[in-house]
């Protein structure tokens, strides 16, 4: 019924690895080496002072690390490096990558306690307020800002001004948010925020980045629990030259160069968050017709991934995944604890021509549903 490219045989409609277009797919063939100028300097140095531009208007204040790994390393590096010995960390969480920062902070042996919210509902500034008075001793607040467990979005505005108005660093995982919901980090007064190369900005996984105010990672040295996710040695190391302290991703990097050209010829990211919005309007509209009914309020959705509710109680998402597949489109199941649900993403090199066929593939097998 529908022709795709032979190297493409589905679009993938999840909150990452996605789609991406064969220009960034295409910068993968050529090799790199790690030492010279023309990767380190006219690549990495170059990509670091785009994410910085992309995150805010005061560039001065800010720099960017990129590390190995997906987007967890950059993560779990991050907390690693920044709480450090007598600091205490509060997670706020509501759905599964909370809840795995938290489980970092157990592993490493950091002083903390999570403020943990139902999946359905948005962290509330009034209780974070009443939490950190309770415990001053906390230095450092985290926070997931699109957790897509669910696809909500917590209110990053309100979080940070209570954050800050209690001293706190701020950090935020911004992994599934960053290059497709636009905001500022100055603005938000974020002082670490963490992404990785294959979510808004349509990159290939292989790397995580982290934007930070400058100042307070000058205050990281020798806090790292760990030699390889040091976020302070990594930078230093980086800053020199743009070279990094092990083993770069080149090729992945060299497509990420790629995709930030591709967003910049979208018009930025409020063009790409735009473009996100409208596929998840068409998305959900459609959906709704065909009896499907999405698991978050609307004032909690996001533009980035979307939760839906079985139809049925004998609703079988293993035998819809398998047939929609065949059909040209992989979906993403479930990871909510308090419903039957499945996830469609609307991120990555996907248009609303895409979503309008997706659309009418399911409406041809509902009746198998």
């Amino acid at each position: 019924m529908y022709e795709f490219i032979p190297d493409n045989p589905y679009l993938l409609l999840t909150p990452g690895p996605l789609s991406t277009s064969k220009s960034v797919r295409n910068a993968l063939l050529r090799d790199w080496c790690t030492w010279d100028a023309d990767y380190n300097e006219d690549i990495v140095q170059n990509i670091r002072r785009r994410l910085v531009a992309l995150a805010t208007k005061k560039i001065e204040d800010y720099t960017a690390v990129l590390m190995q790994g997906s987007g967890s390393f950059s993560v779990e590096a991050t907390i690693g490096s920044v709480v450090p010995p007598n600091g205490k960390l509060l997670v706020i969480t509501n759905g599964a990558y909370g809840d795995r920062i938290a489980r970092m902070a157990k592993v490493l042996k950091l002083k903390h306690i999570a403020y943990s919210c139902f999946e359905t509902e948005a962290p509330k500034p009034e209780i974070l307020s009443v939490i950190l008075g309770e415990h001053p001793d906390i230095t450092h607040t985290a926070l997931v800002h699109c957790e897509t467990t669910t696809g909500i979005l917590n209110p990053l505005p309100e979080i940070a001004k209570v954050v800050k108005a209690h001293g706190n660093v701020f950090i935020l995982d911004a992994m599934s948010s960053f290059g497709g919901i636009p905001f500022d980090m100055a603005d938000c007064n974020i002082d670490f925020l963490i992404s990785s190369s294959n979510k808004c900005i349509q990159g290939v996984p292989g790397f995580g980045f982290v934007i930070a105010k400058t100042k307070e990672l000058l205050k990281c040295k020798d806090n790292a629990h760990s030699l390889c996710l040091d976020l302070y040695g990594q930078w230093k190391e980086m800053d020199k030259s743009g070279k990094w302290r092990y083993t770069s991703p080149t090729h992945i990097v060299r497509a990420f160069y790629q995709a930030l050209d591709e967003l910049e010829i979208e018009g930025g990211v409020e063009a790409r968050y735009q473009r996100y919005c409208k596929n998840q309007q068409l998305l959900v509209n459609g959906m709704k017709e065909l009896g499907f009914r999405p698991f978050l309020p609307k004032e909690l959705q996001s533009p980035i991934i979307t939760s839906f509710v079985y139809p049925t109680l004998d609703f079988n998402f293993d035998s819809f995944y398998k047939t929609v597949k065949k059909l040209g489109f992989v979906l993403y199941p479930g990871k909510v604890s308090q419903a039957d649900t499945f996830r469609i993403g609307n991120i990555g090199e996907v248009f609303p021509k895409d979503i309008m066929r997706l659309l009418e593939v399911i409406e041809s097998i509902r009746n198998e549903i």
